[in-house]
């Protein structure tokens, strides 16, 4: 039985109670739910969360809460790997099996169900340990500046300061949406952006992060952009 796991802490800084704010209409993890709902493959929806409130709103929306996050995994510094490793743990020792997981994080509303099934698809037909949501960069990484204490430019790569665009080798960047992968590999914490994973691309204007208040604004606008797309 296939499984969607999707992390969901209660204590978001940036913006406030994010995870249950509501976007486009609907609490945002919602969209979450509702994308692995949709799944051909996916049988079985864990949210993984300290949160009563957040709780109640995936059962609300079809997931499941079978246990409450334990506290040294609900901080600022528990990592997505920590997380998986113990809902995997838990649900091998319920069920014994070893059919893939897929980490959908609660911040993405611009994931979509075939995304998520073709990307399935690939990992099962790929020696992998995991097949990662992935977007490229919008400008070459190798012409990235930064700024000192008196706000002076430098180049990180002053080498490629006349190389043509042309020339450069492309650069990508985790999506931030979904993450299939191996129980073994879960359950082990092995890296996900290593040689043992595939990047399953999406376009740029599906791909927004959700950690600050301008991400947000802009998540919103890109969103109203989209359904008004669809919809003619």
């Amino acid at each position: 039985m296939t499984t969607a796991v999707i992390p969901a802490r209660g204590g978001s800084k940036r913006i406030e109670r994010k995870n249950i704010r509501s976007f486009g209409g609907k609490p945002l993890i919602v969209w979450s739910i509702e994308a692995a709902a949709a799944s051909r493959h996916i049988h079985r929806i864990i949210v993984s969360t300290d949160d009563a409130e957040i709780a109640e709103v995936a059962r609300a929306h079809g997931a499941e809460t079978p246990f409450i996050r334990p506290a040294e995994l609900a901080d600022d510094f528990a990592t997505t790997g920590a997380v998986m490793k113990h809902v995997v743990n838990w649900m091998s020792d319920q069920d014994g099996q070893e059919e893939p997981v897929c980490c959908i994080y609660a911040t993405a509303p611009f994931v979509r169900q075939s995304d998520i099934d073709d990307a399935l698809e690939v990992f099962r037909t790929t020696d992998v340990d995991y097949v990662f949501s992935a977007t490229s960069f919008a400008f070459p990484i190798q012409r990235a500046l930064r700024l000192d204490d008196q706000n002076h430019v430098q180049m990180f790569y002053p080498e490629h300061q006349t190389t043509r665009s042309q020339d450069l080798v492309h650069a990508y960047h985790d999506a931030g949406q979904f993450y299939w992968g191996s129980r073994a590999a879960w359950r082990e914490n092995r890296p996900i952006f290593c040689e043992r994973s595939t990047a399953f691309l999406l376009p740029r204007y599906r791909v927004q992060d959700m950690d600050t208040p301008e991400d947000w604004e802009r998540a919103e606008w890109m969103f109203r952009q989209l359904r008004e797309m669809s919809t003619t």
